[in-house]
């Protein structure tokens, strides 16, 4: 699990940067290289200011409430209430409680397993959303600066 947060922080920093990277601006109106370089810099702290989000410095990836597991990833009874649903159906349909507990114990595990990664790639998909969203606001606040001071952006 750490594993895939670290992977998703690094797909989100190169997503960012790439994003950043993507803007081109033309000094329309013949502003020197020093000009430039001083405009982006102001325009830069203006679009933090207004879209609160700053690409240099992305958020740290939000702590979400990860249901208790065991060390197999599943969640704590998911196997007992599968064995009580597997016996019960074991005796009806064929009079065998116990062959039906043992396989219910162990789909109500895959499928507690699956549950728990399911939800956390939910949550590391909505984490990624958010951030794009706050680039996209932010792109948009240094290009309206920018252009408002005589640059072309694309």
């Amino acid at each position: 699990m750490k594993h895939r947060t670290l992977c998703f922080l690094a797909l989100a920093g190169l997503l960012i940067s790439e994003a950043s990277a993507q803007q081109y601006v033309y000094p329309a109106k013949g502003q020197s290289p020093e000009q430039q370089k001083s405009d982006e810099a102001a325009c830069y702290s203006w679009a933090v200011k207004q879209s609160g989000f700053d690409p240099a410095k992305p958020p740290p990836p939000a702590p979400t409430a990860k249901p208790p597991t065991t060390a197999t990833g599943t969640t704590p009874g998911a196997g007992a209430r599968g064995a009580l649903r597997g016996a019960a159906v074991g005796e009806i349909a064929g009079g065998n409680a116990s062959a039906g507990a043992a396989a219910g114990a162990v789909a109500a595990r895959g499928q507690s397993r699956r549950q728990n990664v399911a939800a956390a790639n939910s949550a590391q998909q909505q984490q990624a959303s958010a951030t794009q969203q706050k680039q996209a606001s932010f792109a948009r606040a240094r290009a309206a600066c920018l252009e408002g001071r005589g640059y072309t952006v694309k």
